[in-house]
């Protein structure tokens, strides 16, 4: 009975040696879970962090490069209204110079023109002084009366112009042409003081700025399809140099070198660049030319004063805005030459409005080349 109890005894404790055992496994298994998912968690953390990191970065960078990006556009913004503005301030003040020589040719003229009116009138004072002294030695010598001396001085005068009237005649003539040429000259001069027009100097190159010259490669296009392709849609020669920074249009048409040097421009700055992109962007900028060659053409009629213009007349003058003669812009010089005109038929007392149409229209020809058929 003994060795039984003392039997269960010891299988008891073995029992519960056994279960302790098994428990402080499971806990051990347990803690070594926990602390594997702790150092998973940690390292998924840390990957976690990392790729937020790496992200906040590439924004960072992203963000950067915008801001450079449009910090450089504004730059260039910059710098053109710059350059335009000192252009345009160059311009002012070679205006402003021509204002102050006029001015001081027109004081000049007036001087003038005082000291010779107060030098006639002088003239005039003295010679009726000299009448009236030779009239009274006259009756004082002769004894006659005004009458009777009057006749007997318009007879000794007929006598003395009947021998010197082929040479007085001759004289007169020659003073007469020489106070009409210098009327002449007076009356050119004063209508060129009244009307000042700035002149404008063109050639047959425009250069068109590139943001780099990686740009020229993409402008010739795979074995040069893209510069072929422009040249033949626009008529120009495109000219890609060693010259940094720009590329060359030339053509001895201006209206088709400006259409190919805005057609260029928008090319670059819309970064595609082929043949049909080509094709299209030169169709829409011939549409803008023409429309721009009819408003100048309007405003150039409008600002002469002028009334029932044929609409293809109006079309010919918008394109002498195109061309220049001896360096001078071909449209302003028809309308300066429209205003002289009209201001100098008007001082004559002929019809101004018929002179200024003359005028504006006397270089009409110069817009016909072989492309105007009628």
């Amino acid at each position: 009975m003994v060795p039984y109890v003392v039997g269960g005894v010891i299988g008891l404790a073995v029992g519960i040696g056994l279960w302790f055992l098994y428990a402080w496994l499971l806990k051990r298994d347990a803690r070594q879970s926990a602390r594997q998912i702790v150092e998973q968690a940690a390292h998924v953390a840390a990957a976690n962090q990392r790729e937020a990191e790496l992200k906040a970065k590439e924004i960072l960078l992203n963000a950067q490069a915008e801001l450079d990006k449009q910090a450089s556009r504004a730059r260039e913004e910059q710098l053109a209204q710059t350059l335009a503005l000192d252009k345009r301030k160059a311009q002012l003040e070679q205006q402003a110079d021509g204002l102050v020589k006029q001015e001081q040719i027109v004081q000049a003229t007036q001087n003038r023109l005082k000291a010779k009116l107060e030098a006639a009138a002088q003239r005039e004072k003295d010679l009726n002084e000299i009448y009236e002294k030779q009239r009274q030695q006259l009756h004082q010598i002769t004894g006659l009366n005004k009458e009777e001396a009057t006749k007997r001085l318009l007879k000794l005068l007929e006598d003395e112009l009947a021998q010197e009237v082929g040479a007085r005649i001759l004289a007169h003539e020659q003073q007469f042409k020489e106070e009409c040429e210098a009327r002449s000259r007076e009356m050119l001069m004063v209508t060129m003081q009244r009307f000042a027009a700035a002149h404008t100097a063109d050639t047959t190159t425009s250069t068109v700025d590139i943001p780099n010259d990686e740009m020229k490669g993409r402008i010739i296009g795979r074995e040069g399809r893209n510069i072929r392709a422009f040249e033949k849609e626009t008529g120009v020669d495109l000219i890609i140099d060693d010259t940094p920074g720009v590329v060359i249009v030339s053509c001895f048409d201006p209206v088709r070198r400006e259409v190919a040097r805005q057609a260029l421009d928008r090319l670059i700055d819309d970064g595609r660049i082929h043949p049909s992109r080509i094709e299209e962007i030169v169709k829409q900028v011939n549409g803008e030319i023409a429309r721009f060659i009819e408003v100048k053409g309007k405003e150039a009629v409008q600002e002469v004063n002028l009334h029932g213009i044929h609409p293809r007349v109006v079309e010919y003058l918008g394109r002498l805005h195109f061309r220049t003669s001896y360096s001078q812009n071909v449209l302003r010089h028809s309308i300066e030459v429209a205003f002289l005109s009209g201001m100098m038929a008007e001082m004559v007392g002929l019809d101004g409005t018929l002179a200024r149409r003359c005028g504006l229209l006397h270089d009409i020809g110069k817009a016909a080349d072989h492309e105007l058929d009628e």
